[in-house]
Order: C-alpha cells, then structure tokens, then sequence
C-alpha cells in the first residue's frame, strides 16, 4: 500500500521513493507527496523520476499514476517525485478556505444541505440545495473569515481510522470535520477570501470563493 506522505508533510515538493508496480503506463510507488483527486480537490501536478504525472487516481487504499505511454520506469527502480509547489500550496489554501465557508453557511442555515463542491487552482465552489439566495450572509461569511484568519490558529490533521485511513482536521475554538485533502498549518496562511454567488439553476446555490492574495510560505 502506497504511503501517503503528503498528509504528513504537505509541505514537501521532492520525495525519493521506489517503483512496486508497472502495468504498461500505469505505476505505483512505496511512497508518494503527488495528492490524487479526492473530496472535491483536484490532483497535484508534477513529475515521477523525469516523467510527467499525467494522471492521479486513487484505488481503494493505493494510487495509480499514470505516466507518458514512452516512460521506462521498472518496478525497483529507485525515482524522486516532484511536484508544483505553487499550485500545492493554492489548492491548500483554496481547500481549507472552502471547509471555512462550508462550516460558516452551515450555522447560518441550519438543515441545508451541501451537494457538490470542487477546489481548483484559480478558485474553489460548493453547491448547496438551496431555493433562497445565500448572498446575504457573504458580508458575515467573509468577515468571520477575516477574524480567523488573524487569530492566526492552528489547523490540526489526523486519522479518525487508521485502517480505512479516515483522516479529519480540527481548529480548535472553530470546528472538526472529517477529510482526507492536504492543509495549511495555520488559518493566516489563507489570507483574505472573496465571496461569489452563482445560481446553476431551481433549488440550488454555488458559492465560488476566490483568494486575491498570494502568500508565498517557503516550500
């Protein structure tokens, strides 16, 4: 089973590891840093041993890469990951700002129910069952927001389940919530969000939240 190291150290960009299984442009490793698409958060970009990812897919418990159909990786063969710190670390940022929103419309709008959400690199979006407008509490959103980011506090993961490899995060005084994506270490790194509202149609909302600063956090 591959180790997931980016859940340890979401921070780190290259990683040398081992190849443990080729099945033509599929491969698999003893250890990863590459995060695959999960939970909404779209995958880490980068490269295995000088060839790029061009895919990230979880399988049960391992991840599979696959890799350009030219590469010549073996199984054994020692290879170093690397992967795009910039984009990393602005899918972390958009992530947990994302889970900030999430838990803020969730106590204003007791009972609503979320039914989509996705985190990209320009912006993250979560739909909601909704027949009313949620712009109204934007204002209160993005300034409690603010507040928690200033407090500047620490965002805490771990396992909830080791074998099933259940994860969640916690700050604490704010809120816990399951989740298996990469986190900043602190609610400052998310700088100041901005609140967007798009109707996709009867009875559902989509708030899209956008960071319009860049904090650089040393890699």
């Amino acid at each position: 089973m591959t180790r997931k190291v980016f859940w340890d150290e979401p921070y780190r960009t290259t990683l040398d590891t081992v190849v443990t299984r080729v099945t033509g442009d599929l491969v698999q490793v003893e250890s990863t840093i590459f995060f695959a698409f999960s939970g909404g958060q779209e995958s880490d970009a980068g490269s295995l041993g000088g060839y790029p990812v061009i895919r990230a897919e979880k399988r049960g418990l391992d991840i599979v890469y696959t890799l350009p159909h030219a590469h010549s990786l073996r199984v054994g063969d020692a290879v170093t990951w690397q992967i795009d710190w910039a984009r990393r670390y602005r899918l972390m940022r958009l992530h947990f700002a994302a889970e900030m929103v999430l838990q803020w419309v969730y106590q204003l709008r007791p009972g609503i129910e979320r039914i989509g959400a996705h985190i990209a690199q320009d912006k993250a979006r979560i739909d909601f069952a909704s027949d009313v407008s949620l712009a109204p509490w934007f204002p209160e959103i993005e300034s409690a927001a603010a507040d928690l980011v200033k407090r500047d506090l620490p965002i805490l993961t771990d396992f909830s389940d080791v074998p099933t490899q259940r994860r969640f995060w916690k700050v604490e005084g704010f809120a816990t919530m399951a989740c298996g994506g990469t986190h900043p270490r602190s609610t400052r790194e998310i700088g100041a969000l901005k609140l967007k509202r798009k109707n996709t149609g009867k009875g559902k909302e989509r708030i899209e939240i956008s960071l319009p600063d860049s904090p650089c956090v040393p890699a």
